[in-house]
């Protein structure tokens, strides 16, 4: 067995690695086809559908609102910004829309270098956040230059061409180390791009680097990666100082801000603090949503299969997905343009093409079907959660949509058979990780057996170990049926309320996507990752179960100063609908903008 100096980058293999029981690829990231429930689909309401004569989708007109912007969204708005605030063209355009800046771009009114370059200097000057592990500055600085090119030409690639975006770092990115927040994985460079990030490349977005996360995805605060915690951009915004000073312990000042939720922790500050101007995360259980309520941006989780985990290395094979965060809902409809589709190098996804679309300009909502799931008002929901829902409630029934109390009978069994499910396929995928072919190595040489031991020793931390134990013990023969296939059931079960519930004339479902606010970090850490992951999933992970999408809304700002936000379910493979009833909610909430101060320290 050759041997390898300790923190040498391991060699990588441009093939595929195999089992020994047969071809199936076990590479980080290719995915192993696993069936699961899916809701049959239901046709969307003749009310949703384009009309006609509609005017291109908007450009979140909340914030052209907010900035005294005329609502055309395009850069000539811009340009008169930027006179009166006498600001540089890339700032101005950082706080700006996606769509805003393409239209800037396509324009001339700013350049995708120049607007690469203010995104990298934000990304320095507020590093105390933690949001990136990896800023890939030559590569995103080669990209825009590329990009303007193009625009020299006349010839963009697509509305995202020269856009800058982040990746959360358990998405194989060539060329770029892709960590995962672990040990086990420092030093990978992958030798191919996650298929959701050759398409936004292909588009030609500009990657500025690999967003902070909870080491292998397992956690829901973005707290226990190697690269230490995510911090919310919101903990240094001047909603949250003005009502938080007065309270705060000078004993615990450096620990006063608050977390980011996880665990797309990286990629959610990374929006919100306008390093970018959108980020891919991924959901297993409300990981894409839960830190985007926390961090005020909206967090996207479309129908499993919709878009390609190919290079998104697993945790749950059945059940992850990549998510979408973006600061508007429109943004999100853009990205998820540019990455749904089939792709052969993952069977779980769908055959039939995806036609891209646009949001309709003026949404109605006054013939759909809104349902409460009462099960979703669950112990520990906090008042002020409880009474943000239910004036979101009263908003659909004001516009004359139908609003009914629904009930999902097996939803308090969820959380118990999502960790069971969970911690199993987190058995099963961490098996790859043995110091062989990639990643950690441990030094220890006296038999191979001893080598394996030591490397996971070293390359995992106490909550992936953890997981682990608990995953190959549901599995064990004398418990396999006990709990593993009892948890299948009960996942078949779950999945049929959904079912059910749409089937009955319900369109989209309105529940909560956190139960309280974000917490200070140094409450947050009293209670293990296991106890803090059954509390923040437990609200978000059935939709996981059942193969659903689902979006997270910013609604409003809790008595602390901090972001809540509210979660959309829809039917299977009916994105255009869920993303219609959300950009409408979102016209109606006029959630505000984080006003960031100085980030000190950083």
């Amino acid at each position: 067995m050759a041997e390898r100096a300790r923190g040498e980058p391991p060699k990588q293999r441009t093939g595929t690695r195999t089992s020994r029981a047969g071809s199936r690829p076990i590479l980080p990231g290719v995915p192993v086809p696993i069936p699961i429930p899916v809701p049959v689909p239901v046709p969307v309401p003749s009310s949703l559908a384009p009309q006609p004569n509609a005017r291109p989708a908007p450009r979140c007109r909340r914030q052209w609102r907010r900035w005294g912007l005329p609502q055309d969204g395009g850069a000539q708005a811009l340009r008169r910004r930027r006179r009166r605030s006498g600001g540089g063209r890339g700032e101005a355009m950082l706080r700006a829309s996606l769509r805003q800046v393409s239209a800037a771009l396509k324009e001339g009114q700013v350049t995708p270098t120049e607007l690469c370059h203010k995104c990298l200097a934000l990304i320095k000057s507020t590093k105390l956040l933690n949001a990136y592990i990896t800023v890939a500055e030559e590569t995103a600085l080669k990209q825009a230059e590329e990009s303007e090119e193009r625009y020299r030409r006349g010839q963009p690639l697509g509305v995202l061409d020269g856009i800058p975006i982040a990746v959360k770092d358990n998405f194989n990115t060539a060329g770029i180390e892709t960590t995962c927040a672990s040990n086990m994985l420092k030093g990978y460079i992958p030798p191919y791009n996650a298929t959701v990030v050759q398409k936004l490349q292909d588009q030609g977005a500009v990657l500025l680097g690999k967003t902070n996360l909870d080491e292998f995805a397992m956690g829901s605060g973005s707290t226990d990666g190697v690269f230490g915690p995510v911090r919310n951009p919101w903990s240094y915004s001047r909603q949250y100082k003005e009502k938080s000073a007065p309270k705060s312990d000078p004993e615990h000042e450096e620990f006063k801000w608050v977390i980011t939720g996880g665990s797309s922790g990286g990629s959610a500050a990374a929006v919100s603090s306008f390093t970018c101007f959108a980020a891919l995360g991924s959901d297993t259980g409300g990981s894409t949503r839960n830190p985007a309520a926390h961090c005020g941006v909206v967090g996207l989780k479309p129908t499993y299969g919709l878009i390609s985990r190919h290079g998104l290395i697993p945790l749950v094979n059945s059940m992850d997905v990549p998510g979408i965060l973006t600061r508007c809902v429109d943004d999100a409809a853009v990205v998820l343009g540019s990455l749904a589709g089939h792709d052969p190098k993952d069977s779980t996804t769908i055959q039939d093409a995806f036609q891209p679309f646009e949001l309709p300009n003026v949404p109605d909502v006054s013939k759909l079907c809104i349902g409460i799931p009462k099960e979703y008002n669950a112990p520990g929901l906090s008042s002020e959660i409880l009474a943000v829902w239910s004036k979101a409630a009263d908003l659909f029934k004001n516009a004359g949509a139908k609003v009914i109390e629904v009930s999902l009978p097996h939803t308090p069994y969820s959380i118990v058979c999502y960790h069971v499910l969970c911690t199993a396929e987190v058995a099963s995928n961490m098996a790859r990780f043995d110091g062989l072919e990639y990643g950690h190595r441990s030094d220890v040489n006296e038999s191979t057996e001893s080598m394996y031991a030591a490397t996971r020793r070293e390359g995992f931390n106490d909550v992936v170990r953890g997981r682990i134990l608990s995953g190959n013990y549901f599995l064990l023969k004398q418990n396999y049926e006990d709990y593993f296939v009892k948890a299948q059931k009960v996942r078949r079960l779950i999945a049929n309320d959904f079912v059910k519930v749409f089937r009955s004339g319900v369109d989209i479902l309105l529940t909560p996507t956190t139960l309280s606010d974000a917490v200070p970090y140094i409450e947050f850490i009293k209670e293990d990752n296991r106890t803090r992951s059954t509390q923040d999933d437990i609200l978000t992970q059935a939709a996981n179960m059942a193969g659903l999408p689902a979006i997270s809304v910013p609604t409003a700002l809790s008595e602390r100063g901090l972001p809540v936000g509210l979660q959309f379910i829809g039917r299977s493979f009916q994105e255009k609908q869920l993303l219609t009833v959300a950009k409408w909610f979102e016209k109606q909430v006029k959630f505000p903008m984080i006003q960031l101060e100085e980030v000190k320290g950083a």
